[in-house]
Order: structure tokens, then sequence, then C-alpha cells
């Protein structure tokens, strides 16, 4: 890995340790309630009282952002969490099944991948209702596709590996060789994908919440946060720009340490 990478890698595990730590302990970063209004001191541009100014209601903006780091990035690792359950189940099963349920799965698969994963994630939400639970399971039934065919191909690879055959011919049970030899190859190769999947599944959460259908007001959340923004762009830029600025860099430093990773377990160097 190249000094320029090094740093760029850095840089991004130090944005989401940040990330991180406004997710599990937000009052650390930021004291003021997210939820509380002064119509007087509603649209103050950013100061050294507010950094990020305030909304139209006078909560402070700074805080929401931070507040809301826990709620947004929680419906992505959840949702990303259940597509790699998902993709190790239902993939490892269609590796292994006969050839009618193989070709079954794979066909369902692959009408699913034929569409864009937010437009999935649209339709089950609209069918499912808005609220975070069922963003978390639309994003979920977008993004498992992928690992199904990943998960898939991997245990067909590493069902015909060597060590696996010869642990069969030592006369381990094949259920125990297939859960000691290929279950966890799978998981590894899934887990890699899955770190590059959280900043799609952020990104997908967060503009489900900017259509209204995910967290009602006056949740803090990112997508959320934009959405009561965009009226206000002329005169309060910042309502929208903090929680967009907020989104991106999550996403942008989550896709580069998952590339770098999966760079490295391939092999090759980035």
């Amino acid at each position: 890995m190249s000094a320029g990478r090094r740093v760029l890698f850095g840089a991004a595990l130090l944005v989401l340790a940040i990330i991180a730590l406004a997710a599990v302990a937000p009052d650390l970063i930021s004291a003021r309630d997210p939820l509380q209004t002064d119509v007087r001191g509603a649209l103050q541009a950013p100061s050294a009282e507010h950094l990020f100014g305030t909304d139209q209601s006078g909560r402070d903006v700074f805080s929401r952002v931070v507040h809301g780091t826990g709620r947004s990035v929680g419906i992505g690792l959840l949702a990303t969490g259940l597509a790699l359950v998902l993709g190790l189940a239902i993939g490892t099963v269609a590796g292994i099944a006969p050839r009618i349920v193989d070709v079954a799965a794979m066909r369902v698969t692959d009408v699913l991948l034929a569409f864009p994963e937010f437009l999935v994630a649209l339709i089950v939400v609209a069918v499912l209702g808005p609220g975070p639970l069922n963003v978390a399971v639309a994003v979920t039934l977008a993004a498992a596709p992928v690992y199904v065919r990943l998960g898939r191909v991997q245990t067909r690879t590493l069902a015909a590996a060597e060590h696996v055959e010869a642990a069969r011919i030592l006369g381990v049970a094949p259920a125990l060789a297939f859960a000691r030899h290929v279950v966890p190859g799978v998981l590894g190769s899934l887990s890699v994908l899955a770190t590059i999947g959280i900043g799609s599944s952020i990104l997908a959460a967060a503009g489900l919440s900017f259509l209204g259908l995910g967290p009602a007001e006056p949740a803090p959340e990112w997508g959320l946060m934009l959405a009561s923004g965009r009226n206000f762009l002329a005169q309060a830029w910042w309502i929208s720009v903090f929680p967009g600025i907020a989104i991106t860099l999550t996403v942008v430093s989550a896709t580069i340490v998952g590339r770098t990773l999966r760079a490295r377990a391939e092999g090759r160097s980035s």
C-alpha cells in the first residue's frame, strides 16, 4: 500500500471512529438536547454557540447531527448484518442443495439483482409501511441478493477444496466438515463484502427517510433532517448541508475501508 493510500485509509478509520463514538455516546460530543426547541432562536447561522446553526424550530443542528448518528448508522448496520445472515444461510444451502432448489434460489436472486437496490427497498417499505424497522427490513431485502450469490459461489468453491476432501477422507462427518471448513470461509468472504455494503445501506436508509418513509419528526435522523431543511436552503443552508456532509463522510469512509480490506483479502496491493 502506498503512503498516500495509507494516509487515506487512516483518515477513513479516524472518521469511522468518531462516527462510532457519536453513535454510542453522543452526550460526550454534544450535551445539548436535540429535541429542545427555541422559536426565538430559529434559523441562526453557525456560530460559537451553535456550531452548525439552528433549524426552523430553534433546535441545535450540531446536536441533532450527533444524536442522529446512532439511528442513521444503526439502521444501515442492522440491514447489513441481516443481509449477511441471509446471504450465509441461503447461499450455503443453495450451494449444496439439489439442482432444482439451487436454480429456484438463483432465479429469484437474478430477478432482484435486475433492479436497483434503492428501488427494491422503496417497493418493500411501501408495502410494509413507514418506520425505522421497516426501513431496515426493506434495505436488507434489497441488499441480500448480492450476499446470496457470493455465498453460493464461495460454498461451491470451498466444498470442492482439497482440505475439505481430506477431512472427509479422514472420516470427518460431511456435515461437521462443512461446518468447520466451508462455513467459516464463506462467512469471511461475506464479512469483507459487508464492510463495503454498510455505506450503501446507510445511504439507502437515509434516502428512504428523506422520502418520509423512515423515522418521523422530531426524531434526529440524517435523511429526515435533509428533508426538513430542503425548504430553507436559500436562507438556512446549514440545516441540510451538515447532515449531508455526515452521510457523505460516513459512506465514503466505510467504502474506503471496505475496499482496502477486500484488496488485502484478495492478496492485492491497494
